[in-house]
């Protein structure tokens, strides 16, 4: 039987004893059941009370004792002396429905453990709380992959390539071989890596005053200066490449066959503070800010038709699905957005969560359902179905989660602030058929 007080490693265990053996002789403190027992934190051996109930008869009935079946709330599942149908009828504590009397059940426990989280639970396969690093019936973790020193920033995934590409803010980007999970190669970048996208062959990655470019096929590089501090953000659109900077800027490159290079095209202003999401869908351009409000830009003439003031924290991260679009904020809500017959758009639902909403990404699942995945600021990452948002799980970390990379046939990819990566697969889950 196990019982977690408030400590650093889960604390005792609870001794399980069953007091003096039969035909000893008795005492007026061998009649009685230790009340720490009860509570489940005796730690004296030898102890001179039971460790066990005694039989009912012997019993009178505690103001906290429960009516019904099983009756004492703090019976000891491992003793073999009182209690009706001996030690073998109740399962541990916290480990679901156990023995056939309709004793009193634990909670289930609705978190891993949070010392394995830590990476430093002693108590292994004994232990009450689940040691999973998620708790759905969707998705399966296949492999954790481990280098980066620091949180990880941006993940990307180029076509037709074999390689999966991370960035930090330990100022580098690591390679990782698709087939052996290995790492492959390190290129320090010479700054706090900001975000990481993808388009075709290229691979962009935001630094201080900075955008890198790779084009994986060629093996060209480029570095797009403009930006004035940290670039948070890319995106691309249009034959665009976007740039969100500390500054409040959004800086927009061409790319020109000519000079085989990109060229700047042009500076969207109107926020006031630091931009730090974007996203295009159809021929628009969204951007989120630190100043609380969401813009949108026309992809055609590069100006903005509407500003969205509805969140009242920074606006971490933008999706487009479908027709809509979502937005998630550190003031603990995902909002969606729909056109109105103006044209404008207008808020048509808000989720609330309990903390600040840090990433979004949608993807399918192994039944080809639409999926939203929204990573928050207490290390979890949260699995909705679209549009109902019915819960599909959930992601644990040992620190919070800021990068998510949907990927070829089910996988997906996340990182978090201790520097790791973990790869996940979706996988039939029978109670969504």
């Amino acid at each position: 039987m196990d019982f977690e007080a408030d400590g650093r490693f889960g604390n005792k265990r609870v001794h399980n004893r069953l007091g003096p053996a039969p035909g000893a002789a008795s005492s007026s403190s061998s009649t009685k059941v230790c009340i720490h027992w009860r509570a489940g934190r005796c730690n004296r051996f030898p102890c001179p009370f039971l460790h066990s109930e005694l039989p009912e008869a012997a019993t009178t009935k505690r103001p906290n004792q429960r009516d019904g079946p099983g009756g004492h709330v703090w019976r000891n599942p491992n003793s073999g002396g009182g209690g009706r149908g001996g030690g073998g009828g109740y399962n541990k504590w916290g480990r679901g429905p156990g023995g056939a009397d309709g004793g009193v059940r634990h909670k289930v426990p609705d978190r891993p453990c949070k010392f394995f989280l830590a990476g430093d639970c002693t108590y292994g396969e004994k232990c009450r709380y689940p040691h999973t690093y998620c708790m759905s019936n969707s998705i399966t973790l296949l492999t954790p992959l481990q280098g980066h020193e620091k949180v990880v920033t941006g993940i990307a995934l180029p076509a037709g390539s074999d390689k999966l590409y991370s960035g930090s803010k330990d100022g580098t980007v690591r390679l990782w071989d698709c087939q052996t999970g290995q790492c492959a190669g390190v290129l320090p970048v010479g700054g706090e890596v900001g975000c990481m996208i993808s388009e075709g062959p290229w691979v962009f990655v935001g630094i201080p005053d900075a955008v890198k470019v790779w084009n994986m096929q060629t093996q060209a590089e480029m570095n797009l200066t403009g930006p004035t501090g940290q670039v948070y953000a890319l995106a691309v659109g249009n034959e665009l490449l976007f740039a969100a900077t500390q500054d409040g800027r959004i800086l927009a490159w061409r790319f020109s066959a000519v000079t085989n290079c990109f060229e700047p095209a042009a500076s969207l202003t109107g926020h006031q503070l630091a931009v730090v999401s974007l996203i295009v869908g159809g021929m628009r351009l969204y951007s989120g800010s630190m100043d609380k409000t969401i813009r949108v830009w026309d992809l055609a003439t590069l100006q903005c038709i509407q500003t969205l003031s509805d969140h009242t924290n920074v606006v971490m991260s933008l999706l487009c699905w479908d027709q809509f679009l979502l937005s998630c904020s550190l003031d603990q809500t995902i909002k969606v957005w729909a056109a109105t017959e103006s044209g404008n758009l207008e808020v048509t639902y808000t989720h609330k969560e309990e903390n600040g909403a840090l990433a979004l990404t949608g993807m399918p699942d192994a039944q080809s359902k639409p999926v939203l995945v929204c990573s928050l600021n207490d290390n979890t990452v949260r699995l909705y179905d679209l549009p109902s948002f019915s819960d599909r799980g959930r992601i644990f970390s040992k620190q919070e989660i800021r990068a998510i990379q949907t990927g070829p046939g089910g996988l997906f990819f996340t990182g978090d602030g201790t520097g790791e990566l973990k790869v996940w697969q979706w996988i039939i889950d029978a109670s969504q058929t």
